[in-house]
């Protein structure tokens, strides 16, 4: 993959640009072959042939940082403040990840900003007056437009959500909406996430969805299931890739066979109904109570197919069976594992899917302490997947596989399969 942003120093995000992409993986394998070799010496790993997808064009969504001026508005990043392009507004509006149907959206959306007047946010200029946190009235000379983000779903459809400072705006951007969907049909969501503080932060609480639809569609395979991304949920980067992992997933836990399963950190519903089937009770918890109404809607369609359709190779009648033992929830996941084998509650297996984090000492502890037969750990930082596999010397690593959920950068998606020795 060629970029020329990257040949000239204005974004260096894709680290391993200059790396053919077959080492690139290579070297990825071994990275976590290395770390789980050190967490668990004594473990025999089968490790299946590392999953790839294609080397550009990936993406399913952009986070825009929008700088410039109403008239002329940049998408992009911010230069480095270490390089010569330093708090400068860099155009990645033709970036290679993203796929054309992304690319063609964004001069759309800079042709909004302009028409709704929505000043970009300065995040660059020094505070003014003494250096402390500066708090959301003091930064409203800055300006009101800090994020556009954009969701692609493998239906073409898109969900646009823009990043504001305060509700100022609002009411302009609701009297250009019939513009933006006039000129971009395929825009199935719109909303507005308001974060008020100057600070390094993404996105805030607040979301205020614009249009009558709230959830964007996102089918997984050919003829997979389809999720309900709301506008604050998480679903992976890479469509193609997620999907393997879902279909990775499910044969690892069709193979064990449990008849109860715990879905933590269960987002959207991912795992939890990718790994469903009919007799087996499956709990998903997920802190978010927005990504907790997306999975219980998809599991409501799924319980509702017509009796003629067929969904990742099942047709409506199994659904509904598989279904029929499938809950979600909202809540921590630290605090629902039991304490020890004496409670005689523990699911047979836990699928886990923790953010960079890792699940921590407490949960590793639980898990280790409790009467879990297997462990299903996705994860997107061997480091941290590491060290809780030390915590929990019990649970033994038997498969693993990695799957390249971000190409031209080191970071990577592995999925490991845990059994009680």
């Amino acid at each position: 993959m060629q970029c020329p942003h990257f040949d000239a120093g204005r974004c260096h995000s894709c680290t391993l640009l200059a790396t053919p992409y077959p080492t690139q993986v290579d070297e990825k394998v071994a990275h976590v072959r290395a770390l789980l070799g050190s967490a668990v010496p004594e473990a025999r790993i089968d490790w299946l042939p590392a999953v790839t997808g294609p080397e550009s064009g990936f993406r399913n969504k952009a986070k825009m940082v929008v700088s410039g001026t109403v008239e002329e508005p940049v998408l992009g990043i911010l230069g480095s403040a270490a390089g010569p392009f330093a708090g400068q507004g860099i155009d990645l509006t033709d970036c290679g990840l993203y796929p054309p149907a992304l690319q063609e959206s964004f001069p759309v959306l800079a042709a909004l900003i302009t028409r709704a007047r929505l000043q970009p946010y300065d995040a660059t200029s020094p505070s003014r007056g003494a250096r402390r946190r500066e708090p959301p009235r003091e930064s409203a000379w800055r300006g009101e437009l800090k994020h556009v983000l954009v969701t692609l779903s493998p239906d073409g459809e898109l969900m646009v959500r823009f990043v504001l400072r305060s509700q100022e705006p609002v009411a302009r951007l609701r009297k250009h909406l019939p513009w933006l969907l006039d000129e971009l049909p395929q825009v199935a969501v719109v909303s507005v996430n308001v974060q008020p503080v100057h600070a390094a932060v993404l996105e805030g609480d607040l979301e205020i969805v614009l249009t009558e639809r709230h959830a964007l569609p996102m089918r997984v395979g050919a003829d997979g299931i389809t999720l309900h991304l709301r506008p604050q949920s998480f679903f992976q980067t890479n469509t193609a890739v997620a999907t393997a992992l879902y279909a990775q997933a499910r044969a690892w836990v069709d193979e064990v066979a449990p008849a109860s399963l715990w879905d933590l950190y269960c987002g959207v519903g991912g795992f939890a109904l990718h790994c469903a089937a009919p007799g087996r009770a499956v709990t998903g918890i997920e802190i978010s109570a927005e990504a907790v109404t997306s999975a219980g809607a998809t599991r409501d369609g799924l319980a509702a197919l017509p009796a003629d359709a067929v969904v990742a190779g099942h047709d409506a009648a199994w659904w509904a069976d598989a279904v029929a033992g499938v809950r979600f929830a909202a809540g921590d996941a630290t605090e629902l594992v039991p304490g020890s084998p004496r409670d005689g509650v523990a699911p047979e297996l836990v699928v886990v899917n923790p953010p960079r984090r890792g699940i921590g000492a407490d949960l590793s502890r639980r898990l280790e302490e409790s009467a879990v037969g297997h462990v299903l750990y996705s994860s997107c930082n061997a480091v941290t997947l590491a060290e809780d596999l030390a915590r929990m010397p019990s649970l033994r690593p038997t498969r693993a596989r990695l799957l390249d959920m971000f190409p031209q950068t080191s970071h990577y998606e592995v999925l490991v399969l845990l059994e009680r020795g």
